[in-house]
């Protein structure tokens, strides 16, 4: 289960990168994100270009998978096994 203060930093995040118009606070853990802040393709790719910056880290390939990125709880675990 990934950090309380990486799920705050990915949530900063969405805001920040997706101007989206909610508290970064206000996100739940386990809202699925297609849903509940209406993230497509574009605001995806968005998402995974700021990961890449913030974090240092690399999507491999075969690690694209939508389920990935359903939640902030999903994208903060791999973050964190990422970053090891």
């Amino acid at each position: 289960m990934a950090s309380d203060a990486t799920k705050a930093e990915i949530k900063n995040l969405l805001v920040e990168r997706l101007f989206l118009r909610v508290q970064p606070e206000d996100i739940p853990d386990a809202a699925p994100l297609r849903e509940t802040l209406g993230i497509d393709s574009v605001a995806l790719f968005e998402l995974i270009v700021g990961l890449e910056d913030v974090y240092g880290i690399t999507f491999e390939e075969n690690e694209f998978r939508l389920s990935l990125f359903e939640d902030v709880e999903s994208i903060a675990d791999f973050v964190e096994m990422k970053l090891g």
